[in-house]
């Protein structure tokens, strides 16, 4: 699974963006660069993978207001704020709105990537759990409507009499929709039909 992450810098001092850039680069991590939110939001997709590095003081449209926007359109890559020390306490704030962390100015390199490696870990984890609950969705919406009812009542702990009953059939048709709804699911047993019942619920 390969999944390519970008570290998206929000800057309007194209110093910053530079010194930034210089960092990453010899990691071998991309990065992309806009001065301002309203550039960035030009090219924005929630769906884009890594983190975003986010200047609070950013002229127009400052990085607060930009981190209620992307927030608002479903971002869920993790945001890390640069702030100046007059800042560090909107900065908190953004802590509790959602963001990750925040790197206040001036940074050095070893915090700033060590911060930025932390926050891809976060993401890719999270990406690979989308993608897996994104597969485990699809094979439900492969059953039919009475394999997903045998589930259900598989997750249940219920044995095949039990939900034949519950459900008015035959236990050797119960037995049928069981074996099938195993196979589209790809479970080796029940226990894997409850972790993906519980997933399935869970979104």
């Amino acid at each position: 699974m390969c999944i390519e992450q970008t570290v998206f810098i929000v800057d309007d001092d194209p110093i910053i963006r530079n010194v930034l850039e210089a960092i990453f680069s010899p990691e071998n991590i991309d990065v992309k660069l806009y001065p301002s939110a309203e550039k960035f939001l030009l090219e924005y997709d929630a769906s884009n993978a890594g983190c975003i590095l986010l200047d609070i003081m950013l002229p127009g449209m400052n990085g607060v207001e930009l981190h209620e926007v992307i927030a608002a359109l479903g971002n869920k890559v993790p945001v890390i704020f640069l702030t100046g020390t007059a800042e560090v306490s909107i900065a908190v704030e953004r802590l509790k709105a959602g963001a990750m962390d925040f790197i206040t100015k001036p940074f050095d390199r070893e915090s700033v990537l060590g911060t930025v490696k932390r926050a891809l870990e976060i993401d890719l984890q999270a990406q690979k759990d989308r993608l897996k609950n994104q597969d485990v969705t699809a094979r439900f919406n492969s059953l039919t409507p009475r394999e997903r009812e045998v589930m259900g009542e598989v997750v249940r702990g219920l044995a095949n009499k039990s939900i034949a009953r519950n459900l008015g059939i035959s236990s050797r048709t119960v037995e049928v929709h069981r074996k099938n709804l195993m196979h589209k699911m790809q479970a080796r047993s029940p226990a894997d039909l409850v972790v993906m019942w519980v997933d399935l619920t869970r979104e």
